[in-house]
């Protein structure tokens, strides 16, 4: 059983974090938003931005690694290759890349 001490700190605690709820806290939440999530937002726009244009549009060397595009079975959609989401100008296949690339 537990002490009455015990009790009433846990009505005094209990009672200390309903206190908050009446007005003050979608005040604060509101504020948190514009001051910092707002702005959060802002900076990674600017930073993928930036990434994009120092992004090189060259095309990487094609290394048939034996561990990477492993075909056990061909895939149930297409021409049994390509992957269900498949970008020719991103996503090589075991044989290389597709076509010239731009």
């Amino acid at each position: 059983m537990a002490s009455p001490a015990s009790m009433a700190a846990r009505r005094v605690l209990s009672a200390a974090s309903h206190a908050g709820h009446e007005g003050g806290s979608a005040r604060t939440w509101k504020i948190l938003s514009f001051v910092l999530a707002l702005p959060g937002v802002a900076v990674c726009i600017a930073n993928a931005y930036m990434k994009m244009q120092q992004h090189s549009h060259e095309t990487p060397e094609f290394v048939a690694y034996s561990h990477l595009r492993i075909r056990t079975k061909k895939w149930p959609w297409g021409d049994g290759n390509h992957s269900l989401f498949h970008n020719p100008h991103e996503n090589a296949l075991p044989e290389g890349y597709e076509g010239p690339r731009h």
